[in-house]
Protein backbone atom coordinates (compact mmCIF):
# COMPACT_ATOMS: atom_id res chain seq x y z
CA UNK A 1 0.00 0.00 0.00
CA UNK A 2 1.07 3.73 -0.59
CA UNK A 3 2.11 6.07 2.29
CA UNK A 4 -0.36 7.63 3.74
CA UNK A 5 -0.32 11.48 2.88
CA UNK A 6 -1.99 9.91 -0.69
CA UNK A 7 -5.31 9.08 1.34
CA UNK A 8 -8.37 10.57 2.26
CA UNK A 9 -10.40 8.94 4.71
CA UNK A 10 -14.28 10.45 4.51
CA UNK A 11 -16.03 10.57 7.58
CA UNK A 12 -18.79 12.83 8.59
CA UNK A 13 -17.80 16.47 7.04
CA UNK A 14 -19.70 18.09 4.65
CA UNK A 15 -18.91 16.42 0.79
CA UNK A 16 -16.80 19.65 -0.55
CA UNK A 17 -14.18 19.42 2.45
CA UNK A 18 -13.30 15.76 1.17
CA UNK A 19 -13.16 17.38 -2.36
CA UNK A 20 -10.64 19.75 -1.24
CA UNK A 21 -8.35 17.45 0.29
CA UNK A 22 -8.26 15.33 -2.95
CA UNK A 23 -7.86 18.32 -5.42
CA UNK A 24 -5.41 19.81 -2.93
CA UNK A 25 -3.43 16.50 -3.11
CA UNK A 26 -3.28 16.18 -6.94
CA UNK A 27 -2.46 20.44 -7.01
CA UNK A 28 0.90 19.17 -4.87
CA UNK A 29 2.04 16.80 -6.97
CA UNK A 30 0.33 13.52 -6.19
CA UNK A 31 -0.25 11.17 -9.32
CA UNK A 32 -2.82 8.97 -7.05
CA UNK A 33 -5.11 9.17 -4.53
CA UNK A 34 -6.86 7.01 -2.43
CA UNK A 35 -10.25 7.86 -0.66
CA UNK A 36 -11.68 5.62 1.97
CA UNK A 37 -15.40 5.21 3.84
CA UNK A 38 -16.86 2.52 6.05
CA UNK A 39 -20.48 2.14 6.31
CA UNK A 40 -22.91 4.18 5.81
CA UNK A 41 -20.40 7.08 4.41
CA UNK A 42 -19.77 5.05 1.08
CA UNK A 43 -21.86 6.53 -0.64
CA UNK A 44 -20.16 9.93 0.49
CA UNK A 45 -16.76 8.41 -1.08
CA UNK A 46 -18.00 7.84 -3.95
CA UNK A 47 -19.81 11.26 -4.43
CA UNK A 48 -16.39 13.05 -3.63
CA UNK A 49 -14.94 10.68 -6.38
CA UNK A 50 -17.65 12.21 -9.12
CA UNK A 51 -17.19 15.77 -8.02
CA UNK A 52 -13.15 15.57 -8.29
CA UNK A 53 -13.47 14.05 -11.50
CA UNK A 54 -15.80 15.91 -13.25
CA UNK A 55 -15.91 19.28 -11.90
CA UNK A 56 -12.03 20.33 -10.40
CA UNK A 57 -9.72 16.99 -11.98
CA UNK A 58 -10.91 16.79 -15.62
CA UNK A 59 -8.15 14.39 -16.86
CA UNK A 60 -8.69 12.00 -13.15
CA UNK A 61 -9.45 8.84 -13.60
CA UNK A 62 -10.72 6.04 -11.47
CA UNK A 63 -7.75 3.46 -11.76
CA UNK A 64 -9.47 0.89 -9.13
CA UNK A 65 -12.08 0.34 -6.53
CA UNK A 66 -11.81 -2.42 -3.71
CA UNK A 67 -14.96 -3.22 -1.73
CA UNK A 68 -13.85 -5.04 1.32
CA UNK A 69 -15.32 -5.71 4.87
CA UNK A 70 -13.62 -4.52 7.96
CA UNK A 71 -13.60 -5.97 11.46
CA UNK A 72 -14.03 -3.23 14.39
CA UNK A 73 -13.67 -3.21 18.24
CA UNK A 74 -16.95 -1.29 19.96
CA UNK A 75 -16.72 -0.11 23.35
CA UNK A 76 -18.04 -3.08 25.46
CA UNK A 77 -15.01 -5.38 23.42
CA UNK A 78 -17.54 -7.40 20.81
CA UNK A 79 -16.30 -7.40 16.86
CA UNK A 80 -18.99 -6.31 14.27
CA UNK A 81 -17.71 -6.28 10.64
CA UNK A 82 -18.17 -2.99 8.61
CA UNK A 83 -18.60 -2.30 5.20
CA UNK A 84 -15.33 -0.41 3.57
CA UNK A 85 -14.47 0.99 0.14
CA UNK A 86 -11.02 2.46 -1.02
CA UNK A 87 -11.52 4.37 -4.49
CA UNK A 88 -8.14 5.16 -5.67
CA UNK A 89 -7.91 8.36 -8.56
CA UNK A 90 -5.23 8.75 -10.80
CA UNK A 91 -4.15 11.53 -13.11
CA UNK A 92 -1.62 11.19 -15.79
Amino acid sequence: MMANENVVFVGKKNVMSYVLAVVTQFNNGNKEVVIKARGKIISRAVDVAEIVKNRFVSDAKVKDVHILTEELASEDGSMSKVSAIEITLTRP
